[in-house]
Order: structure tokens, then C-alpha cells, then sequence
């Protein structure tokens, strides 16, 4: 077998296409963005009111305190990994529930405003997958293993996610996945410039 440096576009399947790439499912990855959004918002707004998170910290380093405890076997830690147990014991020496607890709080509510406005969808949720990991490994479930699975379609749908949003204004000045300037040219409009490549 002969391996080449020819460069090919391995195009998805049409159902891939469908799913994340054509515009006709705008309206069901809004529908998505919105509920993830309205859960992330829902979640920073009762962080950013509580001034244990946003003025002292205390509720954040309350809950590192509590899941990075060892309990008394046979009763099982929070957290399973102990390199993560560590990671919170060296936040918690180091007295960083002060800031880190706005940073949570206020992260939150950008990550919700961001997914309900459709405002570089993909980084938003990429961002709030990042948090559902953290607080999963951390040993809370709550709505975190849906939320994080819906994270991982919007990123998936990052073209078209945002395309009833802002993104649809947004990206084509950043030049991707429209044209830079032309708010609203589908990606499918590129296609024979890309053919030629």
C-alpha cells in the first residue's frame, strides 16, 4: 500500500449534513441553544445574586471543602479521581474561592446570555462543557451529563446553532462559515470554490 500526500475533503454523511451543516435545523438547534442558555443563565443569576459567590467566596470553598473530603470507609469520596481531589486541595490552600467564585458565577451567566443570544455559539458551549466536566468530576450530577451531551451537539452545530442568532451576524465578519461581510451567505454557497481545491 502507497501512501500519498494528496489532500482530500472527506465530506460527512447526509446525515451529518443535515443534522449540522444545513440551515433547515436552525430552528431545532435554537430550540437546544435556548434551553441550555436559559439553564446556564438560571444557574450564573443565582451564583452572581449570592454574596457567598461573588463577594466572599464562602459558598464556593464550602463546596470544595466538602467534595474533596475523604470520608471514613466504607462510605466512597465525592471524587474519584484523586489527582482532581488534589487539584481542589491546592485551590482550597491557596485561598482562591475569593476570586475563582466570581469567576464561576459570572462565567455562568456569560455562558447563558451567550447561548440565548446565539453569540459564538460554539465557544459558549464549549465553555459550558468544560464547567459540566469540572463539576461532574467534582461528584455532582445534577443536570450536568445532559447538559454536557447537549454541549457537545451545539458544538457539533456550531455552523448553524447560531444561525437564528447573532452568530449569523457575528461569524461572516470573522470569516467563517460565511462569507466575511455577508451576514446570512450559507456555507453551501462556497462549495465550488472549494471543489476546485
Amino acid at each position: 500500500m502507497k501512501f500519498t500526500r494528496e489532500h482530500r475533503i472527506i465530506s460527512d454523511p447526509p446525515i451529518a449534513q443535515l443534522l449540522f451543516s444545513d440551515t433547515r435545523m436552525a430552528l431545532v438547534w435554537l430550540v437546544i441553544r435556548v434551553y441550555v442558555g436559559y439553564a446556564w443563565l438560571e444557574a450564573g443569576w443565582h451564583k452572581v445574586t449570592d454574596p457567598g459567590w461573588v463577594e466572599t467566596g464562602k459558598s464556593l470553598q464550602a463546596f470544595w471543602a466538602r467534595v474533596a473530603a475523604v470520608p471514613v470507609a466504607p462510605a466512597k469520596p465525592a471524587i474519584t479521581y484523586d489527582w482532581y481531589r488534589s487539584f481542589l486541595q491546592m485551590l482550597l490552600d491557596g485561598g482562591t474561592w475569593t476570586w475563582f467564585g466570581k469567576l464561576i458565577a459570572y462565567g455562568e451567566l456569560v455562558i447563558g446570555i451567550a447561548l440565548i443570544l446565539g453569540a459564538f455559539t460554539g465557544v459558549a458551549a464549549v465553555a459550558g462543557g468544560f464547567m459540566n466536566m469540572n463539576f461532574m468530576l467534582a461528584g455532582t450530577a445534577s443536570t450536568n451529563p445532559v447538559l454536557l451531551l447537549l454541549a457537545f451537539l451545539l458544538i457539533m452545530a456550531w455552523k448553524t446553532a447560531g444561525y437564528l442568532g447573532l452568530d449569523n451576524v457575528l461569524l461572516p465578519f470573522l470569516g467563517t462559515p460565511w462569507r466575511v461581510g455577508r451576514p446570512g451567505v450559507a456555507q453551501q454557497q462556497l462549495a465550488p470554490a472549494q471543489k476546485a481545491l
